[in-house]
This record gives structure tokens, sequence and C-alpha cells, in this order.
């Protein structure tokens, strides 16, 4: 692995992680584009295991979005425009042609390869798995405000219990009690991954609130690469394969693929169905 800080355009500053061959070609290089609340390092297994899936010649490249891991805080004018043009940033950093997506990183992912359709930044191949974005209202985002609150108040079980109800619709999670399930947050909060989750609470807000409270219409990207693959895990919320579907539907010639054994954290876990899968599209030549 080579760690290196990148300059973004505000001043503010990117830590860079690649993984697999440090000087491979741009059309060789993936960008990892991570989730809510989640470092580069937490994506260290997966990041290794694609390095490896694609083999010799190929590189990987997974950075800290704004307020995590190495990477200096959200700007005061925080918005989806910061993280589009921080992938730009990355991409040109790298010489990178190709971008993946996951949750949260998904939606940052779409939006940024939809505001370089046309450009030399539009990727050569674009991949999202589990992509968190309000497409057609498919997203209900009523929670929110609440979550913020909690945040902002410093209840930050209460802030777990909301995040957790609000980003699992639809599931038994979703369906347990407020009251009951921060006070689950009070006792399995004290594990590390809880512990960092706590730490990123505040950025989340931000993230959160750029990536939903805009609910965009599925034809508005249709103007992604038409290689683009949507992919969803099987045991994942939804509301995931309901946005992939529309996505999907809109975007001429992209693909679609639901990861039997997937669930929503198969990416940082890097469970090797999806490793594998993800490997093939990349390396599948274009046409």
């Amino acid at each position: 692995m080579k760690e290196r800080d990148i300059k973004t355009h505000d001043g503010g500053k990117l830590a860079l992680y690649t993984y697999g061959t440090e000087d491979a070609p741009g059309e060789h290089r993936v960008v990892l584009v991570g989730g809510a609340f989640l470092t580069a390092l937490i994506y260290r297994p997966f990041s290794i295991a694609l390095a490896k899936g694609l083999g010799e010649g190929w590189a990987v490249d997974v950075y800290d979005r704004r307020g995590r891991g190495k990477s200096t805080a959200q700007p005061h004018n925080y918005s989806m425009a910061t993280e589009i043009a921080d992938v730009r940033t990355i991409m040109d950093a790298t010489g990178a042609r190709n971008i993946l997506g996951h949750s949260l990183g998904g939606s940052v992912a779409l939006n940024a390869a939809q505001a370089f359709a046309g450009t030399w930044h539009e990727p050569g191949k674009l991949a999202v798995y589990d992509a968190a974005v309000n497409i057609d209202g498919s997203m209900d985002t009523n929670w929110l405000d609440a979550f913020a609150s909690s945040v902002d108040q410093g209840n930050i079980n209460l802030a777990l219990a909301r995040l957790k109800r609000g980003m699992h619709p639809g599931t038994a999670l979703a369906r347990v009690p407020e009251p009951v399930l921060a006070g689950l947050m009070a006792v399995v909060s004290r594990t590390k991954i809880n512990r960092l989750f706590r730490e990123l609470l505040p950025s989340g807000v931000g993230e959160l609130k750029a990536a939903f409270e805009a609910s965009g219409k599925a034809s508005d990207f249709s103007v992604l690469p038409a290689n683009t693959h949507f992919m969803v895990g099987k045991k994942s919320p939804q509301y995931y394969k309901v946005t992939a579907t529309r996505l999907h539907a809109a975007v001429p010639g992209s693909t679609l693929e639901v990861s039997p054994k997937g669930f929503h954290g198969s990416v940082p876990a890097a469970v090797k169905e999806l490793v594998t899968d993800i490997s093939d599209y990349f390396m599948r030549p274009h046409g």
C-alpha cells in the first residue's frame, strides 16, 4: 500500500491509499468511493482483495472523504458539489478512468459521473453497490432532521438508533421501538467500529443531507456511461434494489446484478463472491 496526501481545490487535503500496481495506467485504475461513516482503512481488506482479483498491472485508489480519516474536515459550504470536485481531484492525481462507489459513496460516484458526462473525467467504467441515492422519492428522508437534532444535542445513542432505523427501511430493525434501539446502541457502541461511528456522526449529518434531501429523477442519470453496472445485495434493504432498478431502466446499455449472498456491508467485508463479480466487470473489454 502507498499512502499520500492530495491537495484539494479549496485548500484542503485528501488522504489517498493505493493498492496493487502503483504506476498502473489510468485504464487499469479504479477509484473506490466509500460510504457514510467509513474511513479508507476500513476498506483495506476489500481494496487488497480487489487489487489481487484485478491482477498485475491494476491499482485500486481509495481515499478518505472529507471529515474522516486523515483528510481535512468538511468545509463550511460543504455539499455534493464538494464531493464531486474531490472525485475529480483524485482522478487528476492518479489518472484513474474507472469509479466504484459503495452506499453513500455510490451516490457520490453517480453524481460525479453525471457531472463529468462528455468530459475527460467521464469514467470509462462505473460500478455502484447499494447506491444510497434518492431517486423519485425512493428514500424516506423524514428521519433526517430528528437524526441531525440528536447529533447536535450530543445524544449519540439516540442518533445511532435513528440512523439505523432510517438507513434500514422495511427491515425488522426499523420496527424496533426507538427507545429500545437507543438502549441497545449504548451497549454495542463500545465496540471499536461503533466508537468510530460516534466520531464521524457530525460529518455524517452533512453528507446524508447532501445525498438524500434532493430527490432526483432517474432520467437525470440517463447520461451515465452505457456500460454502468448497478449492483445490489440480495440481503440488503429493499430500498437499494428499488433505486438500482429505477436507475438501470433509465441508463441505456447499463447492467443490473443482484449478489445472491450480498448484504449492505459486503464491500468493506470483502465478500469473495462480490470481489470476483466486481473484478470481472472492470476487466471486461469495453463494448
